[in-house]
């Protein structure tokens, strides 16, 4: 094992003792919320502890396997040998586990998030598109038992979506959809196509991690607020009362609508929700280029322009461009059964961070 990572570990055996008496101590017993912060902290750092002891007793197998190599017994030496081997393996399982542990935790994975998909270019089937895409993530969503909400959302004259803001509420939900942002591109041959030729439309899906007020301060004073008259589905009430809340963040122009409740304090919420995930975005990712410019994942970044996958409907084939992954029967993935797909992408963003 990597020096550097054992002196690590030792440290973490170290302050796990250290916790582990303090715990004991009859003052820290009766002090409910001390007590509660160092089984959180304990929490943390018990896995790491466990694969560490784990680790160290394989160890000792393995050395004791080695010694019997010496031994005059031929029988005995094949079985050491077999055992070695097995062994070997085994430690470097556990150690991999180790360092996938020790890797920094996105501390926005268990956020809930704010989902914006957009059409792109291909006109009528770029809006199509998007709807399909929309319908995969509400689906993905209910397969996760995540609760889903439609923010903002704006129709197609001719059927699909021009752009949807929706909410999703979950535990992980970030974890999991943070791998969708980019751009996607189908392929396939429109209805209305009567020559039977391909077309190649896209459609944009950002996903932000919902920010707290502390996570971003916006000063009141920068913002422009306008209230209208809502449009589209949403029963009589829509045309008759001014409850749709336009917000403009007026330093740097970032603008979050909300239209879907018939409250307006509550479309107001919903679109400063909208707004403070924007702006954080864009902080973080000013911070990450900063920070990273060097380090760039080779999964990428989630950006806008990055395109990330294809679904090619002639060939029934979706390729995720980022890490040459290729799977078929899109009309599952498209009814959520995407799994698959964001753990292959996951696992090789952190085979790249363990890398590092």
């Amino acid at each position: 094992m990597n020096e550097v990572i054992r002196t690590k570990l030792e440290t973490l055996r170290s302050q796990y003792d250290v916790l582990t008496e303090q715990m004991a101590d009859p003052e820290v017993a009766t002090n409910y919320e001390q007590m509660a912060q160092l089984l959180r902290e304990r929490t943390v750092i018990a896995p790491v502890v466990n694969l560490m002891s784990e680790y160290e007793i394989h160890a000792h197998s393995l050395a004791d396997a080695q010694k019997i190599l010496i031994e005059k017994d031929q029988e005995l030496k094949e079985l050491a040998e077999i055992e070695i081997g097995e062994t070997q393996k085994e430690l470097e399982n556990i150690e991999k586990a180790i360092l996938r542990a020790l890797l920094p935790k996105d501390p926005r994975d268990d956020h809930n998030v704010i989902v914006e998909i957009r059409a792109g270019t291909g006109g009528q089937e770029a809006a199509l598109f998007a709807s399909n895409l929309y319908r995969l993530y509400v689906r993905y969503s209910e397969r996760q038992n995540w609760k889903t909400s439609i923010i903002h959302i704006s129709d197609a004259e001719m059927g699909g979506i021009k752009e949807v803001t929706f909410s999703v509420d979950g535990k992980g939900a970030f974890s999991r959809l943070k791998y969708e942002s980019g751009v996607h591109r189908v392929q396939r041959v429109p209805e209305t196509e009567t020559q039977g030729r391909i077309h190649t439309s896209t459609a944009t899906v950002a996903v932000l991690p919902e920010a707290e007020e502390v996570d971003i301060a916006i000063d009141e004073k920068d913002l422009r607020i306008d209230i209208y008259h809502a449009s589209g589905a949403g029963g009589q009430n829509v045309n008759k009362v001014a409850s749709a809340v336009r917000i403009t963040h007026i330093p740097t122009g970032q603008v979050a609508i909300c239209q879907d409740e018939r409250s307006q304090l509550k479309n107001r919420v919903k679109a400063m929700s909208v707004l403070r995930a924007r702006l954080l975005s864009v902080k973080q990712e000013k911070q990450e280029k900063e920070e990273s410019a060097e380090r760039k994942l080779q999964v990428g970044s989630g950006g806008r322009s990055e395109k990330i996958r294809t679904y090619n409907f002639p060939q029934d084939r979706i390729t995720d461009h980022r890490i040459a992954l290729t799977v078929h029967n899109i009309p599952d993935r498209l009814d959520g059964n995407i799994d698959d797909i964001i753990d292959a992408v996951a696992s090789a963003a952190e085979a790249e961070r363990l890398n590092e």
